[in-house]
């Protein structure tokens, strides 16, 4: 009996097809969940340095002890260095409440605050154009991506470049290589922005699916450690 060989294209074509969009799906569920993770460990962080009864005391102990305590119960990611980070993602997004399950809203600190809350005490102003909903934040970006954006200081950069990631799919790589060539200085002084904007979006490198899982981060939040593969002879 002979394969009927478009019938069987057909066949080939569904695999993939769905082969390629639940592991889109996995990619972007892990992904959240990692990132969520992240913001929740910063929100406990800022709420137990604003009522601890030691806090005038511990200083940058509280991370030294609090990483070495969480390393050796085997929870990844949480050296001194990426605790602070989790500190400051918080601070920077405090909207991210706003995107919790109800599950996970049970797992807040009462003292949170709304999702309109500030922080440090300042309420971010970026113009409402260039406003990014949290939903859409952590939807369309890995965690990877936004701990280069929570490293930006300016309110209206960090908002430039998380439209221009998102809706160029930038990879994280290229995300960073964007703010290292000052893209949002040079918008600023170019003359024709729309044709900067076109020359940088047909160059640039844009995320897959398959890159995200391969993430460091996800790897260590699910406790995998990639498979290196052995050529036999």
């Amino acid at each position: 009996m002979e394969i009927n060989i478009q019938e069987f294209s057909h066949l080939v074509s569904a695999i993939r097809t769905v082969h390629e969009t639940l592991t889109a799906q996995a990619g972007r569920a892990v992904n959240i969940s990692l990132t969520l993770r992240n913001w929740l460990i910063g929100a406990y962080i800022a709420e137990y340095e604003l009522h601890g009864a030691d806090r005038a005391d511990y200083g940058d102990k509280l991370f030294t002890e609090l990483a070495d305590r969480l390393s050796r119960l085997g929870v990844s990611n949480c050296s001194r260095r990426q605790l602070y980070r989790y500190l400051r993602f918080y601070r920077v997004y405090p909207d991210i409440v706003g995107t919790l399950s109800p599950q996970l809203r049970k797992k807040l600190p009462y003292t949170l605050p709304s999702p309109s809350g500030a922080r440090d005490g300042k309420v971010r102003t970026p113009s409402p154009q260039l406003s990014i909903s949290p939903e859409k934040l952590i939807q369309n970006l890995s965690y990877s991506h936004i701990e280069l954006l929570v490293d930006l200081d300016d309110d209206l950069k960090r908002a430039f470049y998380e439209i221009e990631c998102i809706r160029g799919n930038w990879s994280v790589r290229e995300l960073k290589r964007q703010i290292a060539s000052l893209y949002y200085e040079r918008s600023g002084l170019s003359k024709d922005k729309e044709k900067l904007a076109e020359m940088i979006r047909s160059g640039a490198e844009q995320a897959e699916p398959k890159l995200a899982i391969r993430d460091p981060y996800v790897f260590e939040f699910l406790g995998l450690k990639p498979v290196e593969v052995i050529k036999s002879n």
